[in-house]
């Protein structure tokens, strides 16, 4: 018996998990329901009728919810089959020897993917059930079809940590298999779960560092959200330090064609599971590791609104970039078109090459607008065979007597109203430092070179 038991392995220490998180403090969470109410508010009246009129949603295939706008932060765990990501989950909630821990094994366990939400108590929701709700952020996924459905799950667990932030498990990447097999788009799914997520692991095994074309396609997916991604290196107790190294570098000589950025992502280098490191490695190494990915992750909870407020923001510039590429379009089909012109070949020589009308420069010219905001030519090309030109109108016919003009509402909304809502975040955050009292931040600033 005593052989037995010291067979068994030991179970790490948690106390730092708690401690980083702050999940021992009774404090209540910062209470943002005024914040947004507001930025509801700006969205439905300044961005979307805009983004309707002009149909945006066909172009990015992006419709933002209400359930949306008050979700919590989403960290998503991609990578390939079996380098630990439900184990991970597990670890961080508690959830190992529970009814609700996640599945984990050696071979491809994960085929659904799981959302793991805050909940009264432990229950499963299924797929179809999840987008039928609109009040949660997930109903725009019944677009990807009912086999999708079938493999979304939901898990609700009472957990603190989970009053603060989702967990996305997704499905293993398996490069021998093709993803059409799976009946879904699965490209097209993670991508939706990229575009939302405000925390993005990558996870690796030292034994799986091989890139194939699935994750060479993930990463092509990935770009443009370096500064979410995270990598991590799990499982590196179960290697000698020397042959570590190694990996590690490996790891980066894999990865370096597929990130293209001056800076590379941070890669945490630990063992996300709970059971004890394994002896003679570098246990204080791990441990601190560990603890920067938590306060990492701990930092995306803290700025979960300063998040929100700027990605519809950045929302809101898209729309309005469209809404001026469109009303382009408009205009220079109108100015082509004569008595005897046949609208049909007028317009598709305009759409064909619209830099010989300079549709797309003059957005640049007369905007402020950059030009690596602006999208891809060839996506009109698409946009206007479904929607017709003569089915939009010019933006200066787009006002009212009472509701004001659409790009005036919608860059009000970008210059000021948003930017005014996240000042309103930071002073309430440190009333002490950026009170006006202090600042005299109500009072006109004074001009100390003006002579008098």
């Amino acid at each position: 018996e005593e052989v037995e038991d010291a067979s068994e392995p030991t179970k790490r220490d948690r106390s730092h998990l708690e401690s980083t998180l702050k999940l021992n403090e009774d404090k209540p969470a910062d209470d943002f329901s005024g914040v947004l109410q507001r930025l509801r508010k700006i969205y439905h009246s300044s961005i979307k009728p805009l983004e309707q009129s002009y149909r945006y949603n066909e172009l990015r295939q992006h419709e933002i919810t209400d359930g949306e706008i008050t979700s919590k932060p989403m960290v998503l765990f991609l990578g390939p089959w079996s380098v630990g990501k439900s184990s991970m989950i597990n670890y961080l909630l508690g959830l190992d020897d529970t009814p609700y821990q996640l599945y984990t094994g050696a071979e491809p366990t994960t085929s659904e993917f799981t959302v793991i939400m805050h909940g009264p108590k432990l229950k499963t929701i299924e797929g179809i059930v999840m987008a039928a709700d609109s009040a949660r952020s997930f109903s725009p996924l019944e677009k990807f079809g009912q086999n999708f459905l079938e493999k979304l799950i939901g898990i609700e667990v009472p957990h603190k940590l989970l009053e603060r932030v989702t967990f996305v498990d997704t499905p293993g990447i398996i490069e021998n298999r093709k993803q059409q097999e799976r009946g879904y788009p699965f490209n097209d799914v993670c991508q939706w779960f990229i575009d939302r997520a405000d925390l993005i692991f990558v996870v690796f095994d030292p034994t799986k560092l091989d890139v194939g074309l699935e994750l060479e396609m993930l990463f092509r997916q990935l770009k443009g959200r370096e500064s979410q991604i995270r990598i991590i290196l799990n499982k590196a107790d179960s290697l000698a330090t020397q042959e570590l190294m190694r990996v590690y570098g490996a790891l980066f000589w894999s990865l370096a064609p597929l990130i293209n950025v001056t800076e590379p992502p941070r890669v945490y280098v630990s063992s996300f599971w709970p059971q004890d490191y394994h002896p003679d490695t570098h246990k204080d190494l791990f441990l601190k590791e560990e603890i920067s990915l938590l306060e990492d992750l701990n930092q995306v909870i803290e700025n979960r609104m300063e998040n929100k407020i700027a990605f519809i923001r950045q929302h809101a510039i898209r729309v309005r970039i469209h809404a001026l590429l469109v009303d382009r379009y408009l205009q220079t089909y109108k100015d082509k078109m004569t008595f005897f012109s046949d609208g049909e070949l007028v317009f598709r020589d305009i759409v064909e090459d619209p830099d010989k009308f300079f549709i797309f420069k003059s957005i640049l010219a007369k905007t402020n607008v950059s030009k690596f905001d602006l999208p891809n030519r060839e996506a009109y090309k698409d946009f206007f065979g479904i929607n017709p030109i003569t089915s939009f109108k010019l933006l200066s016919q787009q006002c009212s007597y009472m509701g004001g003009c659409f790009l005036e509402k919608i860059e009000k909304a970008i210059t000021r109203e948003l930017p005014d809502l996240l000042g309103s975040i930071g002073l309430g955050k440190k009333p002490n430092i950026l009170s006006c009292d202090i600042t005299g931040c109500g009072e006109t600033p004074k001009n100390r070179y003006r002579k008098p």
